[in-house]
C-alpha cells in the first residue's frame, strides 16, 4: 500500500502543470492513456523491470539540467545521405529547419495538426500498440507519453519511400523536457527507412508505434550520442502482418541514463523483427535495452543482437525476452548480448528470458561479458599495429555483428564512421 502511494505521489508531481487539447480523437486517445496511467502509476527501483536502472531522474517533476553543444560540435550522423529531413528543437518541430513534407509513397502530418480532427488514420495506432504493449509488463514511461505528448510526426506509407524519412533533434535549452510521439503506418507492400539522430533535449521521453501491414518492410537507424548529459527514455511499439519486415538498429554513444525499450509482436505467419544496438560507454553512463519479442504466426523469425563497450565505470542493462505463443509452429528466435569491459570498474548486467508454449520451434538466447582478448591483441601488435589502434580494430570487430544487422551499407558505414570517432575521442 505504501508502494502504491508512493506512486501516486510521484506521478501526481510529474505532471503537475502538464495539460492537453480535449478536442478530436487525439484528446480522446489522450484523455484514455491518463486513465490507464493514473491506475499504474510511475516506475519505482523495486519493480522488477527497474531493478537494473533507476528511474528517478525519468519520473522526477523537474528535468535535470544538461550541457548544451556548441553548434559545430552537435552529432552530423547521416549528413551525407540523401534523405527528408524533418527537425525538431527541445520537442518541438521546427518547420523553418525541415524539408518540405511532401515525398512520393508516403503521406507525413504533425500531430498537433491531425489531432483536433474527428477522424483520422492515426486514430487506429496512436496509443493502441502502446497500449498492447502494457501486457503483461507495464510500461508507465510510454502511457505518460501518450496522455502528455507535445509533438511528433504521423506517417502513413503507401508505396516505397523515394528517400528515407530522418527525425532531427537539437538541444537548445539546459532544461528542455521533451515528449515527442511518432505513428508510422505502412500499407501492403509498402517500405520506408526511418532515421533518428540528435541530443532531443535534458529529459527525452519517446514513442515510436509502427504497423507494419502485409509484405511491407520498416527499416529503423538511429544514434543516440554525443550528448554526455543527456535522459532519455524511448519506446518502440511495432505490429507485424502476414510476411512483414521490421529492422531496428541504434547507437548509443554517452549519455548519462538511456532505457531503449522494443515491444514487438509478430502476429502473421512468415513475419520477420531484428532489433539490434551497440552502445560505447565512458564513465558517467548507464545504459538499458528492454527488449519484449511475441511470436504468434507461423514460421517467423526474430534476432535480438545487443553489443556494449564500457569503461571507467559505465553499466550496461540488458533485458531480453522472447515469447512463443501456443501455436507459433516453426518459430526461429534468436538472442545474443555480450559486452566488452574495457577496465575492471565497469558493469554489465543481463536478464534474457524464454517462454515457449510451442514444440517446433528453435530459440537460443547468449549472454556473456569479458575483456579484450589479449592473444588478439598481441597478435595485431607482433604485426606492428600500435597498442591504441589494436584496440580499436578489437572494439569495432566486437561490434559488428549488431552494425551487420543494417541492411543499407552507406548507412552502416555512416555508423562505423561515428564509432570510429568515439574510439579516438576516448583512447585514454
Amino acid at each position: 500500500m505504501a508502494l502504491a502511494v508512493a506512486k501516486q505521489d510521484a506521478l501526481a508531481a510529474r505532471i503537475a502543470g502538464l495539460s492537453f487539447a480535449p478536442d478530436g480523437w487525439l484528446g480522446a486517445a489522450r484523455a484514455g492513456a491518463l486513465a490507464r496511467l493514473s491506475a499504474m502509476g510511475l516506475p519505482g527501483k523495486r519493480d522488477e523491470y527497474w531493478r537494473y536502472t533507476d528511474p528517478a531522474s525519468l519520473t522526477a517533476a523537474a528535468a535535470p539540467k544538461a550541457a548544451l553543444f556548441a553548434a559545430d560540435d552537435e552529432p552530423m550522423t547521416f549528413a551525407g545521405l540523401d534523405r527528408l529531413k524533418l527537425v525538431f528543437v527541445d520537442g518541438v518541430f521546427d518547420p523553418a529547419q525541415s524539408d518540405d513534407l511532401s515525398l512520393a509513397g508516403v503521406e507525413i502530418e504533425r500531430l498537433g495538426d491531425a489531432g483536433g480532427r474527428d477522424i483520422h488514420w492515426a486514430q487506429g495506432l496512436y496509443g493502441v500498440l502502446e497500449a498492447r504493449g502494457q501486457v503483461p509488463v507495464e510500461r508507465p514511461l510510454a502511457v505518460l507519453n501518450t496522455a502528455f505528448a507535445t509533438d511528433g510526426v504521423l506517417i502513413r506509407v503507401t508505396g516505397k519511400a523515394a528517400r528515407p524519412v530522418s527525425l532531427i533533434y537539437h538541444h537548445k535549452s539546459e532544461v528542455s523536457d521533451a515528449t515527442l510521439h511518432h505513428c508510422v503506418k505502412l500499407e501492403e507492400g509498402a517500405e520506408i527507412t526511418i532515421l533518428e539522430n540528435g541530443p532531443a533535449a535534458a529529459r527525452f521521453n519517446k514513442v515510436m508505434e509502427v504497423d507494419v501491414a502485409k509484405g511491407a518492410r520498416f527499416h529503423h537507424i538511429r544514434s543516440q550520442g554525443r550528448d554526455h548529459e543527456r535522459r532519455a527514455v524511448t519506446h518502440v511499439f511495432a505490429r507485424l502482418a502476414e510476411g512483414a519486415l521490421f529492422k531496428s538498429f541504434t547507437l548509443t554513444a554517452n549519455g548519462v541514463l538511456t532505457r531503449n525499450e522494443a515491444v514487438i509482436e509478430l502476429l502473421g505467419d512468415d513475419a520477420v523483427a531484428h532489433v539490434a544496438g551497440a552502445a560505447v560507454g565512458d564513465g558517467a553512463f548507464h545504459h538499458d535495452d528492454t527488449v519484449f519479442v511475441t511470436h504468434a504466426g507461423l514460421r517467423c523469425e526474430s534476432r535480438q543482437v545487443f553489443k556494449k563497450v564500457l569503461k571507467n565505470g559505465a553499466v550496461g542493462v540488458f533485458q531480453g525476452k522472447i515469447l512463443v505463443k501456443q501455436g507459433a509452429q516453426k518459430t526461429d528466435g534468436y538472442q545474443i548480448s555480450q559486452s566488452l569491459l574495457l577496465d575492471g570498474d565497469s558493469q554489465f548486467l543481463a536478464k534474457p528470458e524464454l517462454e515457449i508454449y510451442a514444440d517446433d520451434v528453435k530459440c537460443s538466447h547468449g549472454s556473456t561479458s569479458g575483456a579484450i582478448d589479449e592473444t588478439a591483441l598481441f597478435y595485431l601488435q607482433s604485426r606492428g599495429v600500435p597498442l591504441r589502434q589494436a584496440q580499436g580494430l578489437l572494439v569495432l570487430a566486437f561490434l559488428a555483428e549488431a552494425i551487420a544487422e543494417i541492411e543499407d551499407e552507406t548507412i552502416a558505414e555512416d555508423i562505423r564512421a561515428r564509432l570510429e570517432g568515439w574510439l579516438a575521442r576516448h583512447e585514454h
